[in-house]
């Protein structure tokens, strides 16, 4: 299983001028906007980190999921929430030969914790030996920093902050403050039967 991000959050999406006030940055200079792609950088690098802790993508946005074959034959659970729609499913041959399935063979389950495609029919499409199949989907609570839930966003500035603070420091702490943590409990996946339900 491979997952990779089609599209990545714009820089728009991101609250630069609210975090660089949540820092007390200096304002009224000539070079205001200097730190913006720095500021960016650490919202993006919270943002990752606390999507790899709970599973959940912040920000919507579209993902790629490349397998060597289904979970179930009937069923594939999505390794990322909340999604809101399928774009695709593409079958590929071992020669890199496509087929697009029909959206008609497929639909999506909605579930805060594992949301799924499950097959119309008996099963899903068919992989061919050597072959994979690509999943494109749109993950997220919505396109605007104003759609994530409270405390997920209060948690990101809170890690993007500590970032920020250690910036400088080799021997920072590696693990995630206490309080991020206490935040972004209650949102991750739990795993249950040793993975299964993945």
């Amino acid at each position: 299983m491979m997952l990779s991000e089609v599209t990545a959050v714009p820089l728009a999406a991101l609250p630069v001028a609210e975090f660089k006030d949540h820092l007390r940055l200096g304002t009224g200079f000539a070079d205001d906007g200097a730190q913006d792609a720095l500021v960016g950088g650490y919202l993006r690098a919270a943002t990752a980190a606390i999507e790899g802790r709970i599973g959940k993508a912040l920000i919507a946005r579209d993902f790629l999921l490349e397998l060597q074959g289904w979970r179930w034959p009937d069923a594939q659970a999505l390794p990322m929430a909340p999604v809101s729609a399928v774009a695709s499913v593409t079958v590929r041959d071992r020669t890199g030969a496509a087929e697009v399935i029909d959206a008609g063979r497929y639909r999506l389950v909605r579930d805060a914790q594992r949301p799924k495609i499950v097959a119309a029919g008996a099963l899903l499409p068919g992989i061919p030996v050597g072959g994979t199949v690509e999943v494109v989907f749109t993950a997220g609570f919505g396109p605007a920093w104003a759609d994530m839930p409270a405390d997920l966003a209060q948690s990101l500035f809170l890690l993007a902050a500590h970032y920020h603070e250690f910036r400088h420091e080799a021997g920072a702490p590696q693990a995630m403050p206490f309080g991020v943590m206490a935040l972004i409990e209650r949102w991750r996946t739990v795993r249950t039967l040793g993975g299964g339900s993945a």
